[in-house]
């Protein structure tokens, strides 16, 4: 399936983009979409049923560190420090009515 990009496209996405080009820069970047979508193109003629969808190229997991409950600061000591508290809870001001 080949694609195509004119100069309107190019326009139109620009436009889109809130960005202006002159007639030049209008042309090379069409010229350049095209080289680009002409690579991308390729892919087409390749094989890639037996390939899994992927999202990375390399494995990857979730680095994180695990949960462990440890001690922390007494609420009393914290809420002194809070400017409004209310039943052991940092007091806020209202946002929906």
């Amino acid at each position: 399936m080949a694609t195509t990009i004119t100069t309107e496209g190019v326009q139109h996405v620009a436009n889109l983009a809130r960005l202006e080009f002159n007639e030049e820069e209008t042309q090379h970047f069409t010229e350049q979409l095209a080289r680009i979508l002409d690579y991308i193109g390729k892919l087409d003629e390749l094989d890639t049923e037996a390939v899994p969808p992927t999202s990375h190229i390399h494995p990857l997991h979730n680095v994180v560190k695990p949960d462990v409950v440890k001690a922390s600061y007494p609420r009393e000591e914290v809420l002194a420090n809070a400017p409004e508290a209310e039943a052991g809870y940092f007091g806020v001001p209202r946002v929906i009515d």
